[in-house]
């Protein structure tokens, strides 16, 4: 979902910067669910590639061929009720809050150039408010709700022994 963040071309690098990236609003939902429904449709996208040091898309795209199983991953996903009803199985992964912080820091220092301070300022000022307001109230729309941040073996077998049945009908 990371790289369906709208592209704010019209303001400034340190207005973007000011951008609660962490709100629904900051996401391009049309395209999201244009390229979801055109993958479910096998056809390829241009799937866009997002700079989170300038805060902008790049000119490039990854192309995306259609398979029979399409994993997409976003804490805002089941937010937007499209994108919901063009997933066929919807896994939410919940995480301790503290590991959810870890993770954000070890993730914005080395992947995004991001100092400790403004990563602990965007999550104490957006991150942490816009889980509780948005977040954590969606993953009533999960099928599944995996505990213990993605490490228990048993829900994840659960996941694709689902998956495996779901293509097997498919197929037949």
């Amino acid at each position: 979902m990371d790289a369906y963040y709208r592209n704010f071309t019209h303001i400034t690098l340190d207005e973007r910067r000011r951008v609660n990236w962490d709100h629904p609003d900051a996401f391009d939902f049309d395209l999201l669910t244009r390229h979801l429904s055109e993958l479910a449709e096998r056809r390829a996208i241009d799937k866009p590639v997002y700079d989170f040091v300038t805060h902008l898309r790049s000119e490039e795209t990854v192309r995306v061929e259609p398979t029979d199983v399409i994993v997409i991953d976003g804490i805002l996903l089941f937010v937007d009720e499209r994108v919901r009803d063009l997933c066929d199985v919807k896994v939410f992964v919940d995480a301790e809050a503290d590991i959810r912080l870890i993770r954000r820091l070890r993730r914005d220092m080395r992947t995004r150039g991001r100092p400790l301070n403004e990563i602990i300022e965007q999550y104490l000022s957006t991150v942490q408010p816009m889980h509780l307001q948005f977040v954590e109230p969606s993953k009533r729309y999960a099928d599944i709700i995996v505990p213990r941040g993605g490490h228990n073996e048993i829900a994840i077998e659960m996941i694709v022994a689902k998956i495996s049945r779901r293509l097997a009908a498919v197929a037949v």
